[in-house]
């Protein structure tokens, strides 16, 4: 099942980013005091209790455009707000999106400021919701401001959550909380893993639903449109081949940068959530723009990073061969540039309109399906490995050189290969990089991302601990 989602919202300047740096344990969203400053939203997995779920941060909800106080030269201040007035009513439908995608939503308030009126806005939209919604106020980092906070039970919206985002105050409490809400895990049934789920992504316009007409479409007979699990969108079942197949549309990526060229709205989220319950996902490519997009390479890492196999589809070849002139191994090859960090995925060249070459979309996605199961025999991997030892060493550091003393398949879906070597520290990447292709010469795991730990021989880290402790 996938993650469930934490959705923080509330008026600029409240401190929704330094919430979710906490939350999250890292600063990975921008925090400034300037208004304004989050536009497009920053999403995280995070754990607590041993509950796993993603954190979203939101640009702040206005209630109306700023103004700057005429008869004088504004300030920096000023200048930044004004410069964010366009942008308010897209940010304003941004997070309003954020509350329809989550499945809890912290509503942000500030005791410094007190109530305002655009704390009431606020609370007026999430009323309109049926989602949980933790009322929290921040900025609450001694007892006077704790008792100040009792101002927003005005609000009507049930108990208040005193924090302090910057200091950690009441974030525990608030986490215990979240936790407590969160949606109960759902155990995957023996009838839930015969299905296989492929997910489609990539830019709007690339032909995804082009593609998704074809491959229900062909002497196939459509079970039921089944509802998503998280989203309002339609999942496709149906059976190809006896095999059970849902179908995961996604929406259409838009790029990154510039708020005014185009909100992503929540696609982003959508995707990556989309992602955490596919076998394999469907990465479509457009011939048409000759080179793979920065946008292209952001969704390929999306797909990496989730461990999920994936078939690259790069649609309207037709065209580009009859009117471009590509030539397909070329092209290949630029996209193998590009897409470096995912070398092990096979490559189609289709025509979602036409139905060109997309009879070999499931098949090859059913072979990457499987290959993500694969098991390799402790035995053959142990020789493989140690083999691949012997003919190229790896390089000594601080002349200590590698050793490997046992691999173990842990895992499946992706394939995890634990190896228990000397000293982890002594692992460069470029020799993990090394030893997985020496993995793939005999077992290529088409399609399929492959997973690697070291980790030490007790007796070996004990005698680096008691080194270090006598220096």
């Amino acid at each position: 099942m996938p993650k469930p989602l934490v959705a923080i919202v509330g008026r600029p300047n409240v401190g929704k980013s330094t919430l979710f740096n906490r939350i999250i344990g890292e600063r990975r969203a921008v925090v400034s005091e300037i208004p304004g400053t989050t536009r497009d939203r920053v999403i995280a997995e995070t754990e607590w209790e041993g509950r796993q779920f993603l954190v979203a941060d939101t640009g702040g909800i206005e209630v109306q455009p700023p103004t700057v106080t005429a008869g004088r030269r504004p300030d920096q201040r000023e200048v930044l707000l004004e410069d964010s007035a366009e942008f308010i009513p897209l940010i304003r439908e941004q997070a309003e999106q954020a509350i329809g995608e989550a499945d809890v939503v912290l509503f942000l308030t500030d005791v410094i400021s007190g109530l305002t009126g655009a704390d009431r806005e606020v609370a007026d939209i999430l009323r309109r919701t049926t989602k949980p919604v933790l009322l929290v106020v921040n900025k609450a980092d001694n007892q006077r401001r704790d008792q100040e906070a009792f101002e927003f039970y005005e609000l009507g919206m049930g108990e208040i959550l005193p924090i302090s985002a910057i200091h950690g105050h009441g974030v525990g409490e608030l986490l215990d909380k979240v936790v407590e809400i969160l949606p109960e895990e759902t155990a995957s049934t023996e009838s839930d893993e015969e299905v296989l789920r492929i997910a489609i992504l990539g830019r709007p316009n690339v032909g995804k639903s082009s593609l998704l007409n074809q491959l229900i479409g062909e002497k196939r007979a459509i079970v039921s449109p089944v509802a998503g699990t998280t989203r309002d969108a339609l999942d496709t079942e149906f059976e190809w081949e006896g095999q059970k197949i849902v179908l995961i549309d996604t929406a259409g990526i838009r790029r990154r940068g510039k708020i005014e060229q185009g909100i992503e709205k929540y696609s982003v989220l959508r995707s990556a959530r989309s992602l955490q319950r596919a076998d394999v996902a469907l990465l479509m490519l457009d011939a048409l723009d000759g080179d793979v997009t920065a946008q292209d390479a952001h969704i390929g890492g999306m797909i990496a990073e989730q461990g999920v196999s994936a078939v690259i589809l790069v649609n309207k070849w037709d065209v580009a061969d009859r009117e471009l002139k590509q030539n397909r191994l070329e092209y290949e090859k630029k996209i193998r540039y590009d897409l470096k960090f995912m070398p092990y995925v096979p490559v189609l060249f289709i025509s979602a309109l036409t139905g060109s070459r997309t009879n070999q979309v499931l098949p090859t996605a059913l072979e990457v399906a499987q290959a993500r199961y694969q098991r390799i025999p402790t035995g053959t991997l142990n020789d493989m490995i140690h083999q691949a030892f012997a003919e190229h060493a790896p390089p000594s550091k601080r002349g200590k050189r590698l050793k490997v003393y046992y691999v173990t398949q842990a895992e499946v879906a992706p394939p995890m290969f634990i190896l228990f070597v000397n000293d982890p520290e002594l692992v460069h990447f470029s020799y993990q990089r090394y030893l997985e292709n020496r993995i793939r010469e005999l077992f290529p795991f088409p399609g399929t991302p492959i997973r690697m730990t070291f980790r030490g021989h007790q007796k070996d880290l004990e005698g680096k601990k008691l080194k270090r402790k006598q220096k």
